[in-house]
């Protein structure tokens, strides 16, 4: 028994081994089993599908997601400081599994969408972007999520911001920067209660900020920097009382900064820059002595700078502007516990500045230099036989450098939110450049805020200046490096001459090369001055934080004179005392022959005049002008314009320009000649043709305007045989926001506030990248005749003018904005409006479109040559806000900022549909239309005299004849309007119908004025009508016609008479052609061989939206000012265009009566 018993423990022994074996092997296997199903079989589906949306490629889904695997979570690295692939389980839920609580996807460059599956996440509670290509908009399904961190930051994304993010109540850091969501801010977001961090920076958001802000009480970060709001900062920002940071830079905000921000005592940083509107002194901060920064910088600020500044003991930066009327106190000065204090300072003159002059005497110029060429942040360079100094000097947040004894360079502001150095003041292109010259491209000189090139030593006169521009730095790739937008403004002898300045649109790219060139800059003092600065807008975080501000490549300064050489020594030259004395004798003659004639003292006294005002142009001599032109030949004319012919030239150093002649009818005298082209040179738009310069000599008035290689937009829409241009609907609509935002700058931007008068596609040009220039503004006064009295004409055009200017010549900014919806159409269209009827029921292209208006099918108008490629979106936006702005009613229609608004999609356009019976059949002139087909049918080739050979042949006093037929309507396309208002028939100022009944129309004005003794314009009995005709249509409706009788006539008159002569002359002004008598007829009533039949005119022909009587109240209050504009440094009184308003009032009258003095 014991010998078997120690035969089987060993067999027994050996399967209980193997039985513990295999359970340790069940063991293991179930536990890896479980382990590796730790994260819900939803979640990894859901994380495969965002995987999908964004266009993730690099999750490896064989590892397991919340292990930390080399897919999941990616160390920081210094390489690549921007990137973040980092996804964060939590598995210490109670039901065993692991959960995606957070998902990093920053600097990927992923180009898909956000992804609407991150809501199937249930425990997902932070989502970052940041630096992506993403595209479309934030998914409505995120509105289900609990999310609490969400930053979309530097992405593609756009559209408006969805109201349903009011939905997200758990969210408490929300950062939308650097995308172009659009529209407003949904009042919804009052609902994120919970939300401490709010960022919506460098967007195209518009409106003004929701009241439900207020809610937001936790708030202890906002900034809302490079908008497009409009509106005051709201007084409801007290509301916000943990506010630590607050960020209002070029937001489209006006000041001024509201007293209430006193409540906000958490503040550390505090910057406000840029807004327009009311000034107000220094805000009350003095609760907040936790602040560290502090910028107000462009803010219009006055007074001191309060004393309580010095107690704030953290404070490190204080930065502040000239451009604020603020005092620095002495305190400042001698603090020492400022890491820095910004501030800046702008140009000097080595002469006249007792400041910087101490500094500049230790750098006297030698002598006089004529040139300058600067390679910004680069070494020197040739190219070609020009040597570019080099520019490598490190640069600062307030440093002068004053690199050479004639120049120098003055950097001035801090990169915010980065550690910055020296190095970041300038930027090095590793990469290799495609373009002509690239030497000057590889580098550039960067400034966080202001950048001033001083240029010293320079001979007193006109400079040439180029300025080198090219991005290398945001990139132009399917990249978030391509998300950035850089934009400053440009100066030059301290003016504003390029706003919004934008290199990479301007080059159409980056890594291409852009060259501004400006001609006619004046040096006074030695010293030239160009400054970039930049007012806070774009953006400031793509590609990375502290990307802004103003970039400079290259700069060259060349004289537009020669040089002075060194005086010779004279020959001496023996001349006969006789030959000398004749000579001598016979310049004398001369001389005093031209001055008893003026024409001595004209062209000196304008010329004299001239050179003394503080022009943007340069001057021209006469020889140049004829080289430029061949002599004026005839093959370099290129148009005949209201205001004289214009000729192609090319002046020596290759520059084409256009040269327009006035010299044929301008017979002004010499200061307002003078006054005239100051105006106009100051006038300085990317949408306005630029003026170069003038020539007065050889008794002729020759203005110098930049050339533009594709004419007219009239040639390119209406004359396509003539024209190769195909104008397809990104550049219709391109050409079309360029003249609003023209015009914008002429009524409202500069300092001059000029109506044009006339526009016209004819009078838009395209230049050679088809961007529109508005041409012709401001010549209305160069063209006058000496005796004419402008208070009796209207200058405009048929078709293009408004009602009100066209009947009653009542001129307002109002009536571009007319002229600029007809011109809005005809771009929509393709065709113009007084050549275009689809049938014989419509006048005129607008005619047509107010009836496709009221029907709903405006798509109609759209040009059939445009195809399939027209956005329907865009196309009815823009003509809906054409239909606007040719509403009858000048008070309903828009500005022109807010014309550009519109069709910039920054603002909705409202829905305000033209009153039927404005265009009703009495203007449609059905009849007249009619009877002009039937004339038209006509042999075309057969030409008639001006005066018919027979007196049996009926003629127009306005240059308008006939054969046998009543009715003619001459071609209105071919002549500007210059007609006497209010003697004008309705159908001839509106559409040009030309008729023997206008005729009949001006007889029945000029009765009325004969009956009563009043003149037609200058009466109004009271605020209730427009002229003397107006009220009569009134009485006739009354039936008190005689009180219309020239009361000194007293009782002598026949009442019977005076009642048949008011009754003739009012059908003779009915506002229906048809409806009037011909001449005969009139006659034979005035004679009393005929009875005079009762026609009453309809009561809307002389309208409310006609009478302007919110306008005409506007002009009495107004009554006592001047329309005049004074101010030049020579205290030269420069009187406004005919066409110009005078004040800030959006809507006033310009007295038509008024001639400048």
């Amino acid at each position: 028994m014991a010998r078997g018993v120690n035969c089987i423990a060993p067999k027994t022994i050996m399967n209980l081994i193997m039985l513990i074996s295999v359970l340790c092997l069940c063991t293991k296997s179930v536990k890896v089993e479980a382990q590796a199903s730790r994260l819900p079989a939803a979640e990894v589906e859901a994380l495969k599908e965002i995987a999908t949306q964004v266009g993730k490629k690099d999750w490896n889904f064989s590892i397991d997601p919340c292990s930390n695997g080399t897919n999941w979570a990616t160390k920081k690295s210094d390489d690549l400081p921007l990137y973040n692939n980092t996804l964060i389980c939590n598995c210490s839920y109670p039901d065993g599994f692991c959960h995606v609580v957070s998902i990093f996807l920053k600097g990927q460059d992923l180009a898909g969408v956000l992804p609407p599956s991150a809501a199937k996440l249930p425990y997902l509670t932070r989502v970052d972007f940041t630096r992506n290509y993403l595209t479309g908009t934030i998914p409505r399904e995120w509105a289900s999520t609990k999310l609490e961190f969400l930053s979309v930051t530097v992405n593609n994304l756009s559209g408006p911001i969805p109201g349903y993010l009011g939905n997200i109540s758990t969210l408490i850091y929300m950062s939308l920067e650097n995308n172009n969501f659009s529209g407003t801010v949904p009042p919804e977001l009052g609902k994120l209660v919970n939300l401490n961090n709010l960022i919506l920076s460098a967007n195209n958001l518009t409106g003004e900020l929701p009241l439900a802000l207020t809610n937001l009480t936790k708030l202890t970060e906002l900034r809302i920097s490079s908008n497009n709001f409009t509106g005051r900062i709201p007084d409801f920002i007290r509301s916000w009382k943990q506010l630590q940071k607050l960020e209002i830079q070029a937001s489209g905000l006006q000041g001024p900064i509201p007293s209430s921000i006193s409540a906000l005592s958490n503040l550390t940083e505090l910057r406000i820059s840029d807004i327009n509107g009311k000034g107000s002194e220094f805000p009350p901060l003095s609760s907040m002595t936790g602040m560290g920064s502090l910028m107000l910088r462009s803010c219009n600020l006055s007074g001191r700078i309060p004393p309580y500044i010095s107690a704030m003991t953290t404070l490190k930066i204080l930065a502040y502007c000239t451009v604020c009327c603020l005092h620095l106190p002495n305190f400042l000065l001698n603090l020492t516990d400022f890491a820095c204090i910004r501030n800046l300072f702008k140009s000097f003159s080595a002469r006249d500045n007792s400041l910087f002059g101490e500094c500049l005497s230790s750098y006297p110029c030698p002598k006089d230099l004529y040139s300058l060429h600067i390679n910004c942040g680069g070494k020197a360079t040739t190219i070609g036989r020009i040597n570019f100094e080099g520019d490598q000097d490190s640069g600062g947040a307030a440093k002068f450098v004053p690199s050479r004894p004639n120049w120098g360079i003055s950097t001035t502001g801090h990169f915010w939110n980065v550690n910055s150095t020296s190095n970041d003041y300038i930027a090095n292109n590793a990469s290799t450049l495609g373009m002509n010259n690239s030497e000057l491209y590889t580098s550039a000189r960067l400034s966080p805020l202001s950048l001033t090139y001083y240029a010293r030593c320079f001979g007193n006169g006109n400079y040439t200046v180029r300025l080198h521009f090219s991005e290398i730095i945001i990139r132009g790739n399917r990249s978030f490096y391509s998300l950035g937008r850089r934009i400053f403004d440009i100066y030059i002898q301290e003016k504003l001459v390029w706003k919004d300045f934008d290199i990479e649109k301007e080059a159409r790219g980056v890594d291409k090369e852009v060259i501004k060139e400006l001609k006619a800059v004046e040096v006074k003092n030695t010293t030239l001055e160009i400054r970039f600065h930049w007012s806070g807008k774009g953006t400031t975080v793509c590609p990375k934080k502290g990307t802004y501000g103003p970039l400079i490549s290259a700069i060259s300064l060349e004289s537009e004179f020669p040089p002075p050489h060194d005086k010779k020594s004279k020959v001496p030259i023996v001349v006969g005392a006789s030959v000398g004395a004749s000579v001598l004798c016979l310049i004398f003659l001369i001389l005093g022959i031209l001055w008893w004639e003026g024409s001595l003292d004209s062209k000196t006294s304008r010329e004299k005049a001239l050179r003394e005002l503080d022009l943007q142009t340069g001057f021209f001599t006469f020889r140049q002008i004829k080289a430029a032109t061949n002599n004026f030949d005839l093959k370099n004319k290129i148009g005949e314009g209201g205001f004289g012919s214009v000729y192609k030239g090319i002046l020596l150093d290759g520059t084409l320009i256009a040269v327009k002649q006035l010299s044929s009818k301008s017979k002004q005298g010499n200061r307002e000649f003078v006054n005239e082209i100051g105006m106009i040179s100051g006038l300085q738009h990317p949408n306005l043709v630029r003026l170069y310069g003038c020539c007065i000599e050889s008794n002729q008035l020759l203005l110098v305007y930049e050339y533009m290689e594709n004419n007219s937009l009239a040639r390119a829409l209406f004359v396509p045989e003539e024209s190769p241009l195909k104008l397809d609907w990104p550049t219709r609509q391109k050409i079309c926001i360029g003249i609003a935002r023209g015009l914008a700058f002429l009524h409202e931007e500069s300092a001059l506030k000029i109506v044009h008068r006339d526009i016209k596609t004819t009078n838009i040009l395209l230049d050679r990248d088809l961007n529109s220039k508005i041409s012709d503004f401001g010549l209305a006064k160069l063209d006058e005749e000496e005796n004419t009295h402008i208070s009796t004409r209207v200058a405009g055009t048929v078709g293009y003018m408004a009602p009100e200017y066209a009947l009653w010549g009542y001129l307002t900014y109002k009536a571009d904005v007319y002229s600029f919806g007809v011109v809005t159409l005809e771009i929509v269209a393709g065709k113009s409006n007084m050549k275009y009827r689809p049938n014989e029921n419509f006048v005129c292209l607008v005619d047509w479109a107010l009836v496709l208006q009221q029907k709903g099918e405006l798509l109609e108008l759209v040009d059939p040559r445009l195809g399939s490629d027209v956005s329907e979106e865009e196309a009815i936006r823009m003509v809906k806000v054409a239909l606007l702005c040719i509403n009858a009613a000048p008070a309903l229609r828009p500005t022109m900022s807010a014309a550009v608004s519109m069709l910039e999609g920054r603002t909705a356009v409202y829905e305000l549909v033209t009153d039927p019976s404005t265009y009703g059949d009495e203007l449609r002139l059905t009849a007249l239309t009619n009877q002009f087909d039937d004339n038209s049918s006509q042999n075309p080739s057969q030409t008639q005299s001006l005066i018919p050979s027979s007196s049996d042949a009926p003629w127009i006093g306005s240059s308008a004849i006939t054969t046998s037929s009543d009715l003619y309507k001459i071609n209105p396309s071919t002549s500007s309007c210059y007609i006497c208002r209010g003697y004008m028939a309705p159908e001839y100022a509106l559409w040009g119908h030309l008729t023997y009944k206008a005729d009949v129309y001006s007889f029945g004005v000029v009765a009325l004025e004969i009956i009563s003794g009043k003149n037609n314009n200058n009466y109004i009995p009271s605020d209730d009508w427009v002229c003397l005709l107006d009220w009569a249509c009134h009485l006739q409706q009354t039936g008190n016609l005689l009180e219309l009788v020239d009361e000194k006539l007293g009782s002598e008159v026949d009442q019977k008479e005076a009642e048949i002569m008011v009754k003739v002359a009012l059908i003779c002004t009915n506002a229906s052609a048809s409806l009037r008598p011909s001449m005969s007829e009139v006659v034979s009533m005035l004679e009393g061989q005929t009875p005079v039949p009762d026609v009453i005119p309809e009561p809307n022909t002389y309208r409310e939206d006609l009478r302007f009587k919110a306008m005409r109240d506007l002009q009495r209050q107004r009554q006592d000012h001047s329309l005049s504009i004074s101010g030049t440094q020579h205290s030269t009184t420069v009187h406004t265009f005919e066409s110009t308003s005078t004040s800030g009032l959006e809507f006033s009258e310009i007295n038509p009566d008024s001639t400048p003095s």
